[in-house]
C-alpha cells in the first residue's frame, strides 16, 4: 500500500481539518460501533481522544496494513497494550505539542486553588460564609517537577512569574538546560525532603507505575502539596490516602487511580484534596493544535517523509 491509496481514520471530519494533502483517503471515526471502512485498509490510524483503551486498541488486530498509529494525547498507556496486535514496523507517535498549553494552565490553577484555599471559599460561599484568613502562597515555595518534558517545561514556564524559591527538575535521563540541570528518578531522596510543591507530569511506563508510594510520600516535608497531572497509576492511592487523612500532605489531582473515581471512594472526601475530572488537556486550545498536528503529520506521510513524534516502533 502506498501513501497515494491509503486509508486514513480521523476523529475529525477531514473538512475540518485545513491543510489536509489532497492525495489521501479520509475516513471519519470517534469510536462508534460501526467501523467507516476496513480496518484492513487503514494506512494511518488517529486514536480518538478520551474514548478509553478498550475504543483506542478495538481495530488494531484487524490493521494489518497501519504503517502509523497517532494517539491525539501526550500519553499513549491507552494503546501500548494492543501494539502486540500490530504488524512489525508500526510507528507510534503521540500528541507532543498538542497539550502543553492547557495542561500547565491547569496545573498552575491547581497549585494556586489549593494553596490558597479555593476550595473551602467556594464551600463557603454556598453557606453564605465569609472564610477570611492567611494562606500559603505559591511565592518562595520550592517546587519539583517529576517529567520534564515538554509538559513539564511548559510548566516551568509559566512558574517563572510566580517567584518561587527554587525549581528543581527530575526526568528519565539527566541533561542541562537553560534553566538549569535535570536529574533523574534516583536522585528523588534528596530532592523530595525540600519540595514544598511535588508536580508530577512524568508519562505512565513501568518505570513510573506507582513511583509515589509510601516512601516517596513519607520524603515530602510535612504541609507539602502533591500535583498530579500525569496518570492515575504514577500514585499509589492507599499510601496517598494515609497521608491526607493523618492531615500530613494537600493534594490536587487531575487524575486518579482508580479513574474515572467511582461514587464512595473514600478519596472524594479525603481532606486536604482538590480533584479535577481529568481535563488537564480538554480546553478550547485542544482542537486548534490537534488539527494542526494532524495537517503537518498528514503532510509528510503523504510525501513519503518521516513522520514527527514517533514514541515507539513495533518489532
Amino acid at each position: 500500500m502506498t501513501a497515494t491509496t491509503a486509508d486514513v481514520w480521523l476523529p475529525f471530519p477531514a473538512e475540518e481539518i485545513d491543510g489536509l494533502p489532497e492525495n489521501l483517503n479520509y475516513l471519519f471515526w470517534d469510536g462508534g460501533t460501526e467501523y467507516p471502512g476496513n480496518p484492513a485498509d487503514c494506512a494511518y490510524y488517529v486514536v480518538p481522544y478520551m474514548k478509553g483503551p478498550e475504543i483506542a486498541q478495538r481495530p488494531l488486530a484487524a490493521m494489518s496494513g497501519v504503517q502509523v498509529v497517532q494517539t491525539l494525547s501526550a500519553g499513549i498507556d491507552h494503546v501500548e497494550p494492543g501494539l502486540g496486535l500490530l504488524p512489525a514496523g508500526v510507528r507510534l507517535c503521540n500528541a507532543k505539542g498538542v497539550h502543553e498549553a492547557s495542561t500547565a494552565e491547569l496545573t498552575l490553577a491547581l497549585i494556586l486553588a489549593s494553596l490558597r484555599g479555593f476550595p473551602g471559599f467556594v464551600h463557603g460561599q454556598d453557606k453564605e460564609e465569609w472564610r477570611s484568613g492567611f494562606y500559603p502562597a505559591l511565592a518562595d515555595k520550592s517546587v519539583l517537577i517529576v517529567g520534564y518534558g515538554s509538559i513539564g517545561s511548559a510548566i516551568e514556564d509559566r512558574l517563572a512569574p510566580f517567584e518561587c524559591a527554587r525549581v528543581a527538575r527530575v526526568a528519565r535521563s539527566a541533561r542541562t538546560t537553560a534553566r538549569g540541570p535535570v536529574h533523574t528518578l534516583d536522585d528523588l531522596p534528596a530532592l523530595l525532603p525540600e519540595a514544598d510543591v511535588v508536580i508530577l507530569s512524568t508519562p505512565l511506563n513501568p518505570s513510573t507505575q506507582g513511583l509515589v508510594g509510601a516512601g516517596f510520600l513519607a520524603a515530602m516535608p510535612d504541609g507539602a502539596l502533591l500535583v498530579n497531572v500525569a496518570r492515575g497509576g504514577v500514585v499509589d492511592t492507599k499510601a496517598l490516602l494515609a497521608e491526607l487523612e493523618s492531615g500530613r500532605l494537600r493534594a490536587a489531582l487531575d487524575v486518579t487511580d482508580p479513574e474515572p473515581l467511582p461514587q464512595g471512594h473514600p478519596l472524594w472526601h479525603a481532606p486536604n484534596v482538590l480533584i479535577t475530572p481529568h481535563v488537564g488537556g480538554s480546553t478550547s486550545a485542544f482542537e486548534p493544535r490537534a488539527k494542526r498536528l494532524l495537517a503537518a503529520q498528514l503532510t509528510r506521510f503523504a510525501a513519503g517523509e518521516p513522520v514527527r513524534n514517533v514514541v515507539t516502533t513495533t518489532g
